[in-house]
């Protein structure tokens, strides 16, 4: 039942072409996928917040410091925009980071990307995709991240509980960033919902963001324990919900969004 549909998570998504690299190149320390909410309960304030989040936090002396302090001294990042699916164009392919200049460059790419979001929540349909370009690009990496944003539960596409252990099964680690900026309707605990059904994989983490002001130093500190492999700081949930988190809640109830 699994394999059936794991074949209809991410239908109509297509993986962008990942660039010639010489093979002495392929070894990294972490493969990072950025997979940034853009559906239509985020507003344009947080699209933009996000947005400037991701590219201040690229180009911060911290993360690159984490970088270059690898085994390797590189990454390779890519990353992608979803709602209901995924954008061919909301994706930036594969790039190695290896310093400021590398970092600086990714980071110029996603600062002139137009900013939209669209309906439909498919957290299913984005692990799913971020599981592919793991798979298919060619990059040797120690270990293989899904670093995965939002502020809803999954309400389109197969079940998330699907998609998160089919691709944690494959060596792959989930960690969240629930948005608890702004109630969604049907589920306030985003971030108990993210830690017990989207987040998976040894040391794996969930840090949310409860206020518009700290989207930049949250998306910093957390692509820094990616890359450095921190097994622990502060801020960081990785709990056992006191009572079970419904992981259909998204597709059982409607969600209501309060207006931007």
């Amino acid at each position: 039942m699994l394999a059936a549909l794991a074949l209809i998570l991410c239908t109509g998504c297509e993986l962008p072409a990942t660039p010639t690299i010489d093979v002495d190149d392929r070894t990294v320390d972490v493969e990072l996928v950025l997979a940034v909410d853009v559906s239509s309960s985020m507003d344009e304030g947080e699209f933009a917040l996000q947005r400037a989040g991701y590219v201040k936090a690229l180009r911060h002396p911290d993360f690159i410091n984490a970088v270059l302090a690898g085994s390797r001294g590189r990454i390779a990042v890519t990353y992608f925009e979803w709602a209901g699916t995924v954008r061919p164009e909301s994706v930036i392919p594969w790039q190695i980071i290896d310093d400021a200049s590398s970092a600086d460059a990714f980071a110029a790419q996603l600062a002139v990307k137009p900013i939209g979001g669209s309906g439909g929540t498919s957290i299913s349909n984005a692990v799913a995709f971020g599981a592919n370009l793991l798979e298919q690009n060619v990059f040797r990496g120690e270990k293989k991240v899904i670093d995965i944003s939002g502020d809803g539960p999954n309400n389109l596409g197969a079940p998330v509980e699907v998609a998160r252990n089919n691709a944690v099964a494959k060596g792959i680690v989930i960690n969240g960033l629930p948005i608890l900026v702004r109630p969604t309707g049907s589920l306030e605990d985003i971030d108990r919902y993210y830690a017990e059904c989207v987040t998976g994989g040894p040391g794996s983490f969930v840090l949310p963001i409860h206020l518009a002001s700290e989207f930049v130093t949250a998306i910093r500190r957390k692509l820094v324990l990616e890359v450095g492999g921190i097994a622990d700081a502060p801020g960081m949930m990785k709990i056992q919900a006191s009572k079970p988190v419904n992981c259909l809640v998204g597709e059982r109830y409607p969600l209501t969004y309060p207006d931007p």
